[in-house]
């Protein structure tokens, strides 16, 4: 079978392995709502965020959505999309070695995007789903590896997004509405999406033309192109009409009898004259509240490019306009896709949180269902992270002064048909205007601020048009919820496989209990105790840096009779069910007679530590 190949590869196949676990470090700062909502927001990059997610969250994600660079060449704007940027460089520099001097900008994207895409396909669940934005700068390139790491037989389809709604008639050789969207799943024999709800354009074409009591209904067909045995005899209008039989080529879709059937039940509708073909009545009550998933999403069902900069800027405070992200996602796209590929506790990953519009989208459908999922956002640039994501999942929780924004489109209407001294009549009158004022640099003319939007679809031009165009703010209802703003910490072992110096007792408890059990350490856990917990029948005991609860016993870290018998004490008064104690120490001073009369399974710290 085929298979996608660059320079780098061999150098990436396995990265991801090799990736050492490392801490997360919660600024309650940052943070906003309610802490035990099960939302984090993590700032690092976001190779070394998954693996230190993965211990906690491994088969546990049921929709996977990411925005990852377009690889467009474009490094003039706040989110650099050639993979170019210093902290890229350095990556693939020490991961690839002297070969990365040679790399294309698609070597680049290609080994920078295998190791995360590896490391995602363990977070989901085996009837989970991936789906990733993409242009055609890299679709090509990008289902080739996921058919590699996913498997082909798991690709699902790809949809296409129309991300404008007017043509750029600046373009080169066409206009780029689309984007797309590739979805894989993990396991697609298991997995399903879920109906689209009905929109009330579809709704409308249901109407009750006989006042039937069963309510709305629209007609189909009574013929089919399917052969049909029983398919093909006559029938007699009220009107006394004799219809030989179905068109030619064609088939009546049931029976005589389950068509006689029907008609005594009004299920059919001949024409208000009764002389028409008859057509078979669907009731709107009695179809699926949902219509199968397409692969064509239209501006007007998901929102457009203009729209999802219109809601940023609405929400978020902006230095200046270049600050601003160009290619934002509109809440109504991520929210398609939660609605096809999630359950109601479904828990939703994003590594390429940007602008956190897929935060802000889990928030909005929990407040529309009463839901509970729950997301996860990784986000590489700390100030993007800080300034953008935060605030913006800070004010989606808590509520905020939303800023009325029109668009350019709107700006341009608004210019042709105001009249008012505000508004610039002719070229040589803003001349004169810039002239006079101390905002000269920013607009020369009409024509050029005319011209500067038929170039640019930027969200710093958006701003800058809207400057003027705001209207009163409108308080907006928080929608509840919260999140933890997470760092990455220190490694929680150094090169040579020990435990880090500055790793606390808490830190390496969390992991260890996940590692050995696939769980989360329980919260009733204090950290001042070496019983971490218990699960399916097994104690887990961690002995780190002396912790002994309330009890002193000699040997700190090492198994001894004496750290035995200190053990034992509390799990007799709290009558534990585990018949099985797994002990991590440093040391074992108990023979093997001793330990499996004690039910003991002992682990050396730190070689017995999942390390990578």
């Amino acid at each position: 079978m085929p298979s996608l190949d660059w320079i780098g590869k061999k150098a990436v196949l396995n990265h991801h392995r090799q990736v050492h676990y490392r801490l997360l470090r919660c600024d309650p700062t940052l943070s906003a709502g309610d802490p035990e909502s099960g939302n984090l927001l993590v700032q690092g990059d976001n190779l070394l965020a998954l693996k230190a997610l993965l211990p906690y969250y491994a088969g546990k994600v049921k929709c996977i959505y990411i925005d990852p660079p377009y690889n467009t060449g474009n490094e003039k704007w706040v989110y650099n999309d050639a993979v170019n940027s210093p902290e890229m460089r350095r990556w693939l520099g020490k991961v690839v070695g002297a070969e990365a001097e040679d790399l294309s900008r698609h070597d680049k994207w290609l080994c920078m995007m295998y190791p995360r895409l590896s490391l995602l396909k363990d977070f989901l669940t085996e009837d989970g789903a991936i789906f990733v934005s993409i242009d055609d700068n890299e679709v090509q390139s990008l289902r080739g590896l996921m058919d590699e790491i996913f498997g082909k037989a798991n690709f699902i389809t790809t949809a296409i997004w129309q991300k404008v709604y007017s043509p750029k008639n600046t373009a080169k050789h066409f206009s780029e509405d689309h984007d797309y969207i590739v979805i894989y799943a993990r396991d697609a024999e298991r997995w399903r999406p879920h109906l689209v709800g009905r929109s009330a354009e579809q709704d409308k074409a249901y109407k009750n033309r006989d006042n039937d009591p069963r309510g709305p209904w629209k007609t189909g067909d009574l013929s089919a192109r399917n052969p049909y045995g029983a398919g093909t005899y006559p029938i007699t209008c009220p009107s006394g009409r004799l219809i030989p039989g179905p068109p030619t080529g064609m088939y009546w879709r049931v029976s005589r009898e389950k068509f006689l059937e029907m008609d005594t039940d009004k299920r059919i509708w001949w024409g208000k004259d009764g002389n028409s073909i008859p057509q078979i009545k669907r009731f709107l009550d009695e179809v699926k509240q949902g219509v199968v998933p397409q692969t064509l999403w239209t501006y007007q069902e998901v929102g457009h490019t203009q729209e999802a900069k219109k809601e940023l800027i609405a929400i978020c405070d902006f230095a200046d306009s270049p600050s601003v992200f160009i290619t934002p996602k509109p809440t109504r796209l991520i929210r398609r896709i939660l609605e096809i590929a999630t359950d109601r506790d479904s828990l939703v990953l994003d590594s390429f949180a940007g602008t956190g519009t897929t935060g802000h989208a889990v928030l909005a459908v929990n407040r529309q269902d009463g839901g509970n999922r729950r997301f996860i956002l990784v986000e590489m640039d700390e100030s993007i992270c800080r300034t953008i994501t935060a605030q913006r999942l800070t004010r989606a929780v808590n509520g905020y002064a939303s800023r009325a924004v029109a668009s350019i489109s709107d700006r341009r209407e608004e210019n042709r048909r105001s009249e008012t001294a505000a508004t610039v009549a002719s070229i040589s009158d803003r001349r004169e205007e810039n002239r006079r004022s101390e905002t000269a640099a920013t607009v020369a003319s009409i024509s050029d601020r005319r011209e500067e939007n038929r170039r640019s679809e930027t969200a710093a031009t958006e701003a800058a048009s809207i400057s003027e165009g705001r209207n009163e703010d409108k308080r907006v209802e928080g929608l509840g919820g919260g999140f933890r703003y997470c760092g990455l910490g220190e490694p929680l072992f150094d090169e040579s496989g020990k435990i880090c110096g500055t790793v606390r007792f808490s830190d390496l408890a969390a992991h260890v209990f996940f590692t050995e059990t696939g769980t989360p350490i329980p919260k009733r856990a204090t950290g001042k105790s070496p019983l971490l917990g218990e699960h399916n029948g097994k104690a887990i005991y961690l002995l780190f840096n002396g912790i002994m609860g309330d009890k002193t016993a000699k040997g700190g870290n090492v198994l001894t009779h004496e750290i035995l018998k200190a053990l034992s004490e509390p799990a007799r008064r709290s009558e534990t069910a585990a018949t099985t104690k797994v002990i991590y120490g440093e040391g074992c001073r108990l023979g093997d007679m001793r330990l499996k009369r004690e039910g003991i399974v002992f682990k050396q710290v730190p070689y017995a530590i999942k390390v990578s």
